[in-house]
């Protein structure tokens, strides 16, 4: 550590006689309203014949319209502000110093041209760097559609299955200009904003807050979606209220309102139905949002309120508050074919019933306080609750070639409660020499896991002599953990183009487990048998240390950043009842690091990255307490495990083409781990004891997680392009991927493989027609390999194919018609698996009101009554079919009113 030190501080020493480069700094305001102007691209030009003439620099504008460019050379420059809505700026300034270029204001642009007829479409949207925005003027959308609604036509991305992909990456965070919104919820967040309001649509990789504060990358980036509004929507009130009823007693009542004053934004959303939905969504009314996504039948209450405000010039707050109450009745077919060394031909199948209600509420707040340009404090606490009780009842049975195994028939009940409260808080500070920063870090988190189960088991052994069993028990968990982990870290300028970064961490993740069952005493009638078999308390402290120590290069062209970082950790296992013990394990990593990204131009560029990290077992995989919650599937832990080792390689391609509108994304990755987490089951062909007590009867099963040194990697690739076809007035996108996964694992002893092969092809074509004609219509086909070393026999192919198709078409005066299709194939699943379906929703609306602000509905759901869900499962250990019941057909006659108030810009 001393000569680490050292090092550093003798090159820093040395480096100090390279030339200082300036920074050029200012804010972009409207010039109708003065309200900062997000997201614009702001261009600095070298004047011709100077060194910075042929490598421009770009800076986008915050959320409050700064902008800020480092590492300028000294010479004239010329600056360059497009942005749409808004007439251009061009200026000529000389950098001799640091410079402060103040307030610029931008002029509205004129909407009418006296005269003169301007046709042609606007362009689709640009690269910037790393980020690739769209222009929502260049895609239509129907009449009250929402921002979901809108981005579903922009190439590369989709929504799958409630999930939002943006280059093959799943979304995890929602901004609006620049801002939280919705605090991870993306669902939420993109269906309570009506698209009319939006502006741009900007898709990038989010770096952490410490990444983005020192330019270092520490590998914690999200794929991120910020949506810029409209200067003249940045004020008033907005939002959407719907009420309806339908057959079988359904109903739905949902609201969502937008308060918008600027910085200040309000959004209160809230639900109640028995249809599915556990959101309110702006712009769709119960036919075109009815798609039966939730298994089971589901009935939600939620009210959420999302916040953002400037408190002066100093302070920003932002959080977000929810509550949630879900009640469900689900119905589960399972098949299960296992492979083993022999051909037994074993299978299992169960039919599972469950009625479940559950409570939520949490809250995330985020306050941020700058005193001055060289200091920022961050806090950002997050504290969430959760109650959840029901009752469940499983049929299994388990059978070979010969013959009927085994069988249970288990009647449960349970209630728990969680509590979970974490905090972050964040100081950083940069010094008067640009590039020399100071931050540091420390993170907390309290954990607290309760809850109680009656179980009744009534099991069956087809090969004993006496095959009948009862368990009657009571089993009550107590889980608590409490963790900190601190971080130091400095960065120092080396020259113009380059820096270097020492980091130190330090953690501590600590948990203690206790759980107790007791089995019922015939003579009390009273739970008071302790089993000391499914009883245990146990203790787990896990500690880490890290240095590190980065080199970052970055031009116009060209970044590289290099990492190594050095790992102590200390794994420290006691258990304390049944039998006391004791075990400690220290591992030593090194953790080295690799980006490299090149840019051929502002809409090309090419990134690559190398990363290692480590994952310590878990509580639970670490417990070795019997866990008979499927009695003829018996689980439990492993103390003596250790942690895992992961190289993960990344490589991206990005392409868009402004005057064509042609994207182009490709992206390979992959990952190898050492000593992967994995399991090891006996399934039991005779009685195995297993212990003392414990007898492992014919075809169940005992599972243990173990380490396994090698055989875990994959590979997988994701390629999508997108284009106008102009002849339809629509948008075309084509995506294909690819991937290969290996996966180890244990079965009677037996080190066993399995692999994947997935292969999947989409394409979709986007009207972009009118608001009064818009469709949207897809298909994605996926077919999968699947292969294992211990039975080649199980090898398995299969398919599956969905088609989608939503239309939203305005006819005469205001009568809306909306259907939307989803077309499921299902090919090489198990006997009664294989299904192909239609769901077909559809409705029938009339506008009411001035400006279409009211609307009357009747919608159908499922109008075929077909709709179900099948999903395929495949583990080193067997291969699973899944049935779930689904909602089904019901018709609704509902009323929406959208509210629109805006003012000022």
């Amino acid at each position: 550590m001393r000569i680490l030190l050292l090092v550093f501080f003798l090159s820093w020493t040395v480096l100090q006689a390279y030339s200082q480069a300036y920074s050029l700094f200012g804010s972009i305001k409207s010039e109708a309203d003065t309200s900062g102007v997000p997201g614009a691209a702001v261009r600095l030009e070298g004047q011709p014949g100077t060194p910075s003439a042929s490598s421009p620099m770009v800076a986008i504008s915050g959320s409050d319209g700064t902008f800020r460019f480092e590492k300028v050379l000294p010479g004239e420059y010329t600056i360059k502000i497009d942005y749409l809505g808004f007439e251009p700026f061009v200026k000529t300034i000389r950098a001799t110093q640091n410079l402060n270029l103040g307030i610029i204001f931008l002029p509205e642009a004129s909407l009418t041209l006296d005269g003169i007829q301007v046709t042609g479409a606007p362009a689709m949207g640009k690269q910037m760097g790393d980020t690739t925005q769209f222009n929502a003027s260049a895609f239509q959308t129907s009449h009250n559609a929402n921002a979901e609604n809108l981005i579903e036509k922009m190439p590369g991305i989709q929504v799958l299955n409630g999930q939002v992909q943006a280059q093959g990456e799943t979304v995890q965070e929602i901004l609006v200009d620049g801002k939280p919104f919705f605090e991870g919820d993306v669902e939420a967040a993109l269906k309570n904003l009506p698209a009319e309001i939006i502006q741009n649509i900007q898709v990038f990789d989010k770096q952490s807050d410490q990444a983005e504060f020192s330019g270092f990358d520490d590998g914690n980036k999200t794929k991120a979606i910020n949506i810029v509004t409209k200067p003249d929507r940045r004020r008033g009130q907005f939002g959407q209220a719907s009420l309806g009823y339908g057959t079988d007693q359904r109903y739905m009542a949902g609201a969502s309102v937008n308060f918008f004053n600027e910085e200040r934004r309000i959004t209160v959303t809230g639900v109640s139905n028995d249809i599915n939905t556990s959101g309110y969504s702006i712009g769709e009314t119960p036919g075109g949002e009815l798609r039966g996504g939730s298994e089971g039948n589901a009935t939600t209450n939620r009210i959420s309120v999302n916040y953002n405000d400037e408190w002066g010039e100093k302070l920003e707050l932002s959080g977000n508050y929810s509550y949630h109450h879900r009640q469900n009745f689900s119905q589960r077919l399972q098949f299960r074919d296992y492979i083993l060394s022999s051909d037994s031909g074993q299978i299992y199948s169960e039919e599972n019933n469950r009625n479940s209600t559950w409570a939520g509420q949490r809250l995330r707040m985020r306050l941020e306080y700058d005193p001055n340009e060289e200091n920022e404090l961050v806090i950002e606490p997050r504290f969430s609750v959760e109650q959840d009780h029901g009752i469940s009842y499983f049929l299994g049975h388990t059978a070979n070639d010969r013959g009927p195994v085994n069988q249970t028939e288990n009647n449960s009940s349970y209630k728990g409660s969680e509590l979970e409260f974490e905090n972050e808080i964040h100081y950083r500070h940069r010094f008067p020499k640009k590039g020399r920063t100071f931050s540091t870090r420390l993170e907390t988190g309290i954990d607290r896991d309760q809850g109680e189960t009656f179980r009744l088991a009534d099991n069956t052994f087809f090969s004993r002599e006496d095959p009948h069993e009862t368990l009657d028990q009571f089993i009550n968990p107590d889980n608590r953990q409490v963790s900190w982990d601190l971080n130091f870290s400095y960065t120092e300028p080396v020259g113009d183009n380059a820096r270097i970064e020492i980091e130190y961490g330090a953690g501590n993740n600590r948990n203690r487990s206790d759980e107790q069952a007791f089995n019922l005493a015939a003579e009390t009638g009273d739970y008071t048998l302790l089993d000391t078999l499914l009883s245990n308390t146990f203790e787990n402290n896990y500690i880490s240390q890290e240095i590190e120590a980065g080199y970052q290069y970055s031009t116009k062209q060209l970044n590289v950043e290099l990492e190594a970082e050095y790992q102590q950790a200390s794994l420290e296992n006691s258990q304390v009842f049944p039998k006391p013990y004791n075990m400690e394990r220290t591992f030593h990593s090194l953790l080295p690091s690799v980006e490299v990204e090149y840019r051929f131009s502002e809409s090309e560029n090419l990134r690559l990255d190398y990363r290692t990290d480590t994952d310590e077992p878990s509580m639970g995989q670490l417990q070795e307490v019997i866990h008979n919650a499927n009695p003829l599937h018996i689980r439990t832990g492993n103390s003596e495990l250790r942690q895992s080792y992961r190289n993960q390689l990344y490589l991206r391609y990005k392409s868009f083409d402004a005057e064509t509108n042609k994207l182009f994304y490709a992206r390979i990755e992959g990952s190898v781990t050492k000593n992967t987490i994995s399991n090891s089951t006996i399934i039991a062909e005779e009685p195995i004891q297993l212990s003392k007590d414990i007898v492992l009867e014919r075809g169940s099963q005992f599972t243990r997680p173990v380490n396994l040194a090698e055989g875990n990697w994959d590979v997988r690739t994701h390629v999508s392009y997108g284009q106008p076809v102009p002849f339809i007035a629509s948008n075309l996108e084509l995506n294909g991927s690819a991937g290969y996964f290996r996966r180890p694992g244990m079965i009677n002893n037996e080190l066993t493989f399995s692999s994947t092969n997935n292969f999947g092809l989409g394409i979709s074509l986007s009207s972009n027609i009118s608001e009064k004609v818009d469709f949207n219509i897809s298909t994605r086909s996926a077919y999968r390999i699947v292969e294992n070393t211990v039975r080649p026999q199980l090898n398995t192919n299969y398919f599956n194919q969905s088609t989608h198709f939503r239309g939203n078409f305005v006819f005469g005066k205001g009568v809306v018609f909306r259907t939307e299709l989803n077309h499921r194939v299902n090919a090489g699943t198990s006997a009664g698996y294989d299904s192909n379906f239609l769901l077909w929703n559809l409705s029938i609306s009339k506008l009411l009101f001035e400006r279409d602000r009211g609307e009357i509905c009747l919608a159908v759901n499922d109008l075929l009554k077909q709709n179900n869900s099948i999903e395929r499962n495949v583990t080193e250990l067997y291969i699973e079919d899944q049935r779930t019941n689904m909602l089904q057909q019901f018709f609704m006659l509902s009323f929406t009113y959208s509210i629109r108030n805006f003012r000022g810009g």
